[in-house]
Order: C-alpha cells, then sequence, then structure tokens
C-alpha cells in the first residue's frame, strides 16, 4: 500500500489512454483562443476541475460529451504534434517507460486534415516527445493506436489507415470506441478480418457498459488480442454466498485461462458507473481470480489521474503490495504491441527496480479467494 510519489518512480507501461483524454487544459486554454473556440472556463485549475465534474456522472454518455472540447483543441496539424508531444512528456514524468497513444482520426478533420495527415501530425509529435526524453536522459516506447468510431460506420476505412501507416509513424494497433449500446463489436467484423489477414494487432472496447455478450463478441467473433477496459466479464461471475467460493462461467474461463489482456481503467470506471468506490471495483476479484489485468488511466484530464495515483488507489484498495503491483505492470509491458525482442528486453528492465522496491516486503495483500471449478 504506497503512495502515488513511490509509484511515479517505479517503471509502468500505459496501454489504454486516450490521447484526446489527457489534454494540457494550459494547453487547451491557448489553442481555444487562436480558434475562437469556447470553453467552459477560462483558467487552467477551473477546466481541470470543469472535466471531472461534467464526467463524474455515472454515465457514459455523459462523460463522452467532454471531449467535444479537447477534439475541438485537435483540429490543426501544429496542434495534433503538440498534444502527442505532451502527451509523452506527461507519461514520462509519471514514471511510465512505455506507452500507446489512442486516438480516432476521423474525429479530427474539421480544419482540412486528411486522415493521412492527421496521423503523420501525430506520429511526429510521438517521435518529438521521445526525442525530448532522451534528451534528458530518460527512454520512451510510444505507439498510436488508430481508432474508429463504432458508431460511425467507417471501421475498414479507419483500418484501411492503420495499415498505411504501420512501418512509417509509430501506429501499432488498432481499436474500435464509443458508446457500447446498440454498436455491438461483430458490426465491425469485416474491419477486423482485415487486419487479421495483413497479421496487424488490435484491441476492441468492450465489457464497459455493454451486455456479456458484446465482450464475448469481442473475443470469440473477431478475434481481440487485448479487451480495452473488460470488468464486464464479472457478469459471468457467481460467488456462493455460504461458501465465499467463486464460479466462473465458461466465457470468464476462457478469459482468464487464455490469459486475455484486460485493459482496466478504474478511475474511468467510477465516474462512468461501474462501481460506486474503489474498494468494490471488480477489478480486485479479477485480480483475485488470476486474470491478466493491466492498469490504465484511460482519460487523464477527464478523470484527473496519473497512472502512479491509480496503482495507488488500486493498491490501497486491495491491500496489494508492491510486490503484487509489480506483477500488474509487467502483465502491461508484456501486452504491448511491440516487437517480441524490445518487449522482452523491456519486462527485463522493468524488472530489476520493482524487485528492488520489494525485496524487504514479506506477504501484504488479499489472498485469492477460492473458485469452483
Amino acid at each position: 500500500m504506497a503512495s502515488v510519489e513511490f509509484f511515479r518512480n517505479l517503471p509502468k507501461v500505459s496501454l489504454h489512454d486516450h490521447l484526446d483524454g489527457g489534454l494540457r487544459p494550459q494547453t487547451m486554454i491557448e489553442i481555444a483562443d487562436e480558434i475562437g473556440h469556447r470553453l467552459p472556463a477560462s483558467s487552467a485549475d477551473e477546466l481541470g476541475d470543469w472535466f471531472f465534474a461534467t464526467a463524474n456522472s455515472g454515465s457514459l454518455a455523459q462523460y463522452l460529451t467532454t471531449f467535444d472540447h479537447t477534439t475541438a483543441c485537435m483540429q490543426r496539424a501544429d496542434d495534433l504534434r503538440r498534444v502527442a508531444r505532451e502527451w509523452v512528456a506527461d507519461q514520462v514524468a509519471d514514471g511510465v517507460v512505455a506507452g500507446e497513444a489512442r486516438w480516432a482520426p476521423e474525429q479530427h478533420l474539421r480544419a482540412g486534415l486528411s486522415l493521412d495527415e492527421a496521423v503523420e501530425a501525430v506520429g511526429e509529435g510521438l517521435r518529438e516527445g521521445i526525442a525530448e526524453a532522451e534528451t534528458s536522459g530518460k527512454s520512451f516506447i510510444a505507439g498510436q493506436i488508430v481508432t474508429a468510431m463504432r458508431h460511425a460506420g467507417r471501421a475498414v476505412e479507419i483500418a484501411e489507415l492503420a495499415l498505411r501507416h504501420r512501418d512509417s509513424d509509430l501506429v501499432t494497433g488498432f481499436d474500435i470506441a464509443g458508446g457500447e449500446q446498440g454498436n455491438p463489436p461483430a458490426k465491425h467484423l469485416a474491419a477486423f478480418q482485415l487486419l487479421r489477414e495483413n497479421d496487424f494487432p488490435y484491441t476492441i472496447h468492450a465489457g464497459e457498459e455493454g451486455p456479456l455478450e458484446s465482450m464475448h463478441e469481442a473475443v470469440q467473433t473477431c478475434g481481440a488480442l487485448r479487451i480495452g477496459h473488460g470488468v464486464g466479464i464479472v457478469k459471468d461471475i457467481t460467488r456462493n454466498q455460504t461458501t465465499g467460493r467463486y464460479q466462473l462461467g465458461r466465457f470468464a474461463r476462457f478469459v482468464r485461462d487464455q490469459q486475455i489482456p484486460l485493459e482496466i481503467c478504474p478511475s474511468s470506471n467510477l465516474q462512468t458507473g461501474v462501481a460506486s468506490e474503489m474498494k468494490v471495483h471488480p477489478i480486485g476479484t479479477l485480480i483475485w481470480l488470476g486474470f491478466n489485468v493491466t492498469l490504465n488511466c484511460d482519460n487523464r484530464l477527464v478523470s484527473n489521474t496519473t497512472l502512479s495515483r491509480e496503482y495507488s488507489l488500486v493498491s490501497e484498495a486491495f491491500g496489494l503490495s508492491t510486490m503484487q503491483m509489480s506483477q500488474i505492470a509487467l502483465a502491461g509491458a508484456s501486452a504491448l504491441f511491440l516487437d517480441h525482442a524490445e518487449r522482452t528486453k523491456l519486462v527485463q528492465e522493468m524488472t530489476l527496480p520493482w524487485f528492488q522496491s520489494s525485496v524487504n516486503e514479506r506477504g501484504g495483500g488479499v489472498q485469492p479467494e477460492l473458485w469452483e471449478r
């Protein structure tokens, strides 16, 4: 049960961090002033407070309305470059050593950019951020996950976009995002088939607000290698109130046994109504039952959070030791859409600091519950 500062000094990996959900408030104010966009607050502190309060509604639909302002400030190539560069800087400052910035290029065309120009601008910004980190003696591995909005019907077109830029602009994966209700993953099956035919990895937002069937489709019909959020898997897990044992349904058992990475974003989930408070968030059960849990921010601005804060909150809520938290960090590194040799090297480099932080620690944390087979 360590502090935010403790976790900030340890290497972590961010798999699920939306580029348009982590802008610096001051950056938004400066861009909005240039383009004539009216923001709901005039100071950086007030703007940050507005985003958190508006998103803290218990509704994913309400949560998503805040992005009208962030995407409005990301329509020009220079602005995309700046936001991507600052995204890297903010990750590095938080002790994150590798991360994938996911975003939807189709939402950034209002100032005349093409889809390709938008992706190129973000790629340039990420490279600038990496170079700046290197000058300060830090290394950072960055990728961009090109995302299609599931309600827009452009998934195949965006998948083709991702494939065009896979070797030139740090595009390492694909995703679909947006409200799940009424937009099941299989609706975009053609895009996933195209990606599989071209040996390109993808994750799918599922199990955040939709029915269990949505997550089942993402895994079993669409072949997702990772699941964005994925907390809905607990709908296929029951607990015997007499014995305390857990019973996993066939799908939950499959996800656990195949160790499909779950990109869980606890603070974001509290804002959208997944749980009322951290100590009853499904992540505790999923960790105890051996699921492949990774820890993420989702949207740092909207949730007023950092990855170090998420680690601290989860550690405190469930009494997890730093050694147990290290396993979550390494799970994130192992799930990166990255060359195998690079990924293996990263895991090895991350292991020593985590081991040193835990060498004097014995026990700690809640022991796994038993489950019925």
